[in-house]
């Protein structure tokens, strides 16, 4: 991937060579630690330039302290999430609802949408997510003593509880997940098809919707009104792909990085089970440790920040696993220490944009640990194999062959 030429604007004493994608530890690895790799950059200055640090080799300004990166993300104003990331693989100019708007339109949409991911929405779909969670750790617990913990429980458990409350079927699971992959870990020709996939169904799945409707969340936005008026058809393709793609990953691979710490430690992994109510805060310093999602704005003016020298339309990296590993906001930020109190991580993000769905994903990833420690044996991982995990966009997990024989 070749880098694009440094700005002018850009002083050399501020450039580094780091990256997300192809600074050592990012590459895919046998048991490799990505979530550990970034924090050699807490070593440098608090802001640096990165001449290559998005999937298409655009360079960027990487924000390293968290209080710097609460700063760039609550002004909306100096620092616009409109980056079109999604629909600029297709050629297209759209942006993903919520996501990637700016007050006060941000505000508008946000508040039609915030009541389908609320605490007592999410609390009422507890049930059936946990009688999926056990569903699938029985099957894999009576077919023997070992499984391959990211294609038989994380991704059908995740994207099966997203699917449902999108009102689809899961008979098309495997295909999503493998879209999903594309999109998010897939090269340029893999990453255009899976968008362009993506797309279709999610405008075939409006058109179905609105001839006939159902009690899902689809039906609920191409029947949603703002400001008196219905949604555009642009307007409901930018809220059905934000909304398919962000549930197609991320609580998965959340799974599978807790899973894999918990099969190498096992005295965490012995004091959850023995003390299952502590699971809840444990999983608050495991997103903190193993958050998965780069955060990217672009500049709106020129700005001076913090000694560097932003310039309209540069891009800014708020990335979560670097913000989590700060030693001035966390004690021993390279520990995991899963009775961590008082955890201000942000790997859901921060500020307006803060994810919406973050009370159903902390639910499932809470429910997905307490089912499986509470009826897999002490696991391990298998000898002879090895989890490879990789940075990127999106880091992720695969290969995690979990052995409990």
């Amino acid at each position: 991937m070749a880098s694009n030429p440094l700005p002018d604007h850009v002083p050399p004493e501020m450039v580094r060579d780091f990256s997300l994608f192809t600074s050592p530890g990012m590459a895919p690895t046998a048991n490799g630690d990505p979530h550990a790799a970034v924090a050699c950059v807490h070593d440098g200055p608090p802001i640096f330039y990165s001449p290559n640090n998005t999937r298409d080799g655009q360079g960027t300004w990487v924000i390293t302290r968290a209080k710097d990166q609460r700063t760039v993300l609550q002004d909306t104003e100096t620092f616009s999430s409109h980056r079109s990331i999604f629909a600029s693989a297709l050629g297209e100019n759209w942006p993903m609802i919520p996501l990637e708007l700016d007050p006060p339109a941000h505000g508008i949409f946000r508040s039609l949408l915030n009541p389908l991911f609320s605490p007592q929405r999410v609390t009422a779909l507890e049930p059936a997510v946990r009688e999926r969670a056990v569903a699938l750790i029985d099957s894999i617990a009576a077919a023997g003593t070992s499984c391959d913990l990211m294609k038989e429980f994380a991704f059908p458990f995740a994207v099966n509880i997203f699917l449902r409350f999108l009102g689809l079927p899961d008979d098309r699971l495997t295909t999503f997940v493998g879209w999903g992959k594309n999109l998010f870990h897939g090269d340029v020709p893999k990453r255009l098809a899976a968008a362009q996939r993506i797309v279709a169904f999610i405008d075939e799945l409006a058109a179905l919707r609105r001839k006939v409707p159902g009690d899902d969340f689809m039906t609920f936005v191409v029947q949603a009104q703002v400001q008196g008026r219905p949604l555009s058809d642009e307007e409901v393709r930018g809220i059905g792909v934000l909304v398919f793609a962000a549930g197609l990953d991320t609580v998965a691979t959340a799974i599978g990085f807790d899973l894999a710490y918990l099969a190498r430690n096992q005295k965490d992994q012995e004091w959850l089970r023995s003390e299952p109510d502590r699971i809840v805060l444990a999983a608050e310093e495991l997103l903190r440790a193993y958050p998965t999602v780069q955060i990217i704005r672009v500049a709106t003016k020129d700005i001076d920040f913090e000694g560097a020298p932003i310039r309209k339309g540069d891009y800014v990296s708020c990335a979560s696993m670097i913000a989590n590993r700060d030693p001035a906001e966390f004690d021993c930020p390279n520990t995991i220490n899963l009775a961590r109190e008082h955890n201000r991580h942000t790997a859901f993000a921060y500020g307006p944009h803060r994810c919406l769905g973050s009370h159903l994903a902390r639910r499932e990833i809470v429910i997905g640990l307490e089912e499986w420690l509470a009826r897999i044996p002490p696991f391990r991982i298998k000898e002879g194999t090895a989890p490879i995990a990789h940075g990127g966009h999106v880091f992720g997990i695969e290969n995690l062959i979990l052995d409990w024989s």
